[in-house]
Parts: structure tokens; sequence; C-alpha cells
């Protein structure tokens, strides 16, 4: 079984900045793309940001120049570092990872989700 823990969501004023983590564990081989997608009210859901394996990363028109996205291979973990947030930016926040686990094999898992609000 595979589980995808996110953190570092919340409140924060524009111009501030914050850092999402997400840390996958359970019976895993290997991960492939690790990536950000976030849903804001009355909206799709829309892909932010997202990693390759060998560290290739491509990013929504809207986020590029403010946000950075990462990833630790030893820590199973992706990070979205977010700065000169904006009103807009406001939405839940989902992690998303292609894994191959031991038993499972390759799917699709997805974080709970975290709120990022951007509001004076």
């Amino acid at each position: 079984q595979v589980q995808l823990v996110e953190s570092g969501g919340g409140l924060v004023q524009p111009g501030g900045s914050l850092r999402l983590s997400c840390a996958a564990s359970g019976s895993i081989f290997s991960i492939y793309n690790m990536g950000w997608y976030r849903q804001a009210p009355g909206k799709q859901r829309e892909l932010v940001a997202v990693i390759t394996a060998g560290g290739g990363t491509n990013y929504a028109d809207s986020v590029k120049g403010r946000f950075t996205i990462s990833r630790d291979n030893a820590k199973n973990t992706v990070y979205l570092q977010m700065h000169s947030l904006k009103p807009e930016d406001t939405a839940v926040y989902y992690c998303n990872t292609k894994i191959r686990a031991l038993v499972a094999g390759v799917n699709d898992y997805w974080g709970q989700g975290t709120q990022v609000t951007v509001s004076s």
C-alpha cells in the first residue's frame, strides 16, 4: 500500500511565500513523475508543476518564475516552493505521483490536499 502525505499549506499575505511537501511511503519500488495540481472553488483541477525522475520540470504559465518544484529521491518527497504569491493562487493543492509499487504495479496516487489561501 502506498500513501502520500502533504504538509505546508496555510494562510499567507500577497507577496508572501510558502513551501509545500509531499512524502510518499509504503511498498514503493520506484517513483516516476511527481507533480502538484490545484483546484480553486468552482474551477477544474489544473496542473501547477511536474518533475520527472530525471529532474526535468514543467510549469503552468501562471506560476513560471514564482514557483519551483524539486524532489528528494532518498526521501521519496516532492516539494513546491512558492514565492510572490497572489490571491489567484488560492486553492487546494494536491500532490500526484506515478509509482511502481512492489505488488500493485504502476498506478497514479494523490495526496489528501492542502489548502493555500493568499489574502490580506
